[in-house]
């Protein structure tokens, strides 16, 4: 089988081995390697791992220009041959660890001459195979622990017994369920088993470690899948305890489906239209305040506010998971006002740019996004509906640069300087009458031009100018109907 290895890893092996040591592609790179060559479409890996028999300095004297800021002998070797090329592989020697008191590092770390030592210490028998390669061509690959059968099965197992491998780092506890949404595999029974078991062992575990894993679990095709496993598996509640209040809720009469399941079902339409992680998160949380704010049963419930307790309660998850300031307020801003007044025959232009003004301008299109996630998520059939998209034209009426005097070069002020006037309805009728030139040939609107023309139109008599200005003016209300027209010829509305 030929692998598509980029001829920078290549030459790192190359001069490894030259220099005497044995070089070995290693972990989530082989696992895509031959996943994308069982399928007959190469795969390039997102990163790129190197195993050796060389120690930390060995593999320094090797690469002159690499450098080594870590416990577990990962030497970092430069590629590239400028900033735009630049990057970084890791070079990591056979190791051996040996007890992990706080189930996130090892207490001892030991180098080894035997890659075998190396294998058997990795989380998952995909993930612990080695490759060797020459030429581009696959010659030898290592798989001690079944990793290519379990590649064919689907299946995520781990290497050696489940609870030594969660023991020694909880954190696999999550990496199982993210590998398996983002692969479309299936976990292991046994593997499925003691990881349930060992979910609590996730509180040890630091925020930020946590957040990395759920991030790309949601940004998975089987967001939905992980997030049903991590549930079922009792791994929810020490991440997003929240959700799990909507289960078995029902809703009132425009829902047919339980809050938890209305939730997923919104964040499953946000992964079909790979939506961005923003997005796909506010669909999961919008109305993650519903259970609490619940009164009533059957169709006559309600859940008044639960919007606001909603951006409270995702403020929250998201600050205890450490996600950046920036991204906390997006998505608490979608959840707040993903519940917008959408009926086109009642709400005006004013109060669709209110929506505009509360979300952002940057994030009105997103929130558009959560609102049809939202619709998704009752059952609603997937074509989008007249109304939303009149609304989506109004937001872009709204949102348009008007044809408006402001639009010139210059403004009133130096229009009186310029003239020798003062505030009167004469400043108003020459920037009109300005306006009426630069609408027939936009060039025109610069400032010298413009300061040349207040001179000449200064000496017009008042009513002139006025007559100018009217003419400006229903110029100007014509560009805005057609501008207008456009847009709505755009999403197919009136």
């Amino acid at each position: 089988m030929v692998y598509k290895t980029p001829n920078e890893i290549l030459k790192i092996i190359d001069i490894l081995e030259l220099a005497g040591f044995e070089a070995y592609l290693v972990g989530g790179c082989v696992r895509d390697l031959l996943l994308g060559a069982a399928c007959g479409e190469p795969v390039e890996p997102k990163d790129w791992d190197i195993t050796t028999n060389a120690r930390p300095e060995e593999i320094q004297k090797v690469f002159p220009d690499s450098f080594y800021e870590n416990d577990f002998g990962t030497v970092g070797v430069k590629t590239g041959s400028d900033e735009k090329s630049l990057a970084v592989v890791e070079v990591t020697p056979y190791r051996i660890e040996e007890k992990y008191s706080d189930k996130r590092h090892p207490d001892e770390v030991k180098f080894s001459q035997k890659l075998e030592d190396d294998l058997k210490r990795r989380d998952f028998t995909v993930n612990a195979m080695a490759l060797r390669l020459g030429s581009g061509q696959a010659y030898e690959i290592t798989d001690l622990f079944g990793g290519q059968e379990d590649l064919k099965k689907k299946i995520i197992k781990t290497v050696g017994k489940p609870e030594e491998r969660f023991e020694e780092d909880a954190l696999r506890i999550l990496r199982a369920v993210r590998l398996a949404a983002e692969l479309g595999f299936s976990i292991e029974k046994e593997t499925e088993k003691i990881l349930s078991q060992e979910a609590g062992s996730l509180k040890v575990i630091s925020e930020e470690r946590i957040r990395d894993e759920f991030i790309k679990i949601i940004m998975s095709d089987n967001a939905v899948w992980g997030l049903k496993e991590m549930q079922k598996l009792g791994i929810l509640k020490y991440i997003v305890p929240e959700l799990e209040e909507g289960i078995g809720v029902t809703q009132n009469k425009e829902h047919i489906f339980t809050v938890w399941d209305h939730n997923l079902k919104a964040l499953g339409h946000a992964v079909e239209k790979n939506f961005s992680f923003e997005v796909r998160m506010a669909a999961l949380l919008h109305d993650v305040g519903k259970p609490r704010t619940k009164r009533g049963e059957g169709t006559d419930s309600t859940f008044y506010n639960h919007e606001m307790v909603g951006a409270k309660m995702t403020s929250q998850i998201l600050s205890r998971l450490c996600f950046p300031k920036k991204i906390i307020e997006k998505i608490v801003k979608l959840v707040r006002w993903h519940l917008f007044f959408s009926d086109t025959e009642v709400i005006t232009l004013s109060a669709v740019r209110r929506i505009v003004r509360n979300v952002g301008p940057e994030n009105v299109w997103d929130l558009m996004s959560v609102r049809f996630c939202d619709r998704i998520g009752m059952g609603r059939p997937k074509e989008q509906p007249y109304r939303l998209r009149k609304y989506e034209s109004m937001i872009e009426e709204a949102m348009r640069a008007p044809v408006h005097v402001s639009q010139l070069k210059i403004e009133g002020r130096k229009v009186m300087e310029t003239a020798g006037l003062e505030p009167s309805p004469k400043v108003g009728f020459i920037l009109h009458a300005l306006l009426e030139e630069v609408l027939d040939d936009p060039s025109l609107n610069t400032e010298k031009y413009l300061l040349k023309r207040v001179g000449e139109l200064a000496k017009f008599s008042d009513e002139k100018l006025k007559e100018l200005g009217v003419e400006a003016k229903e110029r100007k209300e014509k560009e805005e109907e057609k501008e207008i027209s456009k847009i709505r010829s755009k999403y197919g509305v009136k």
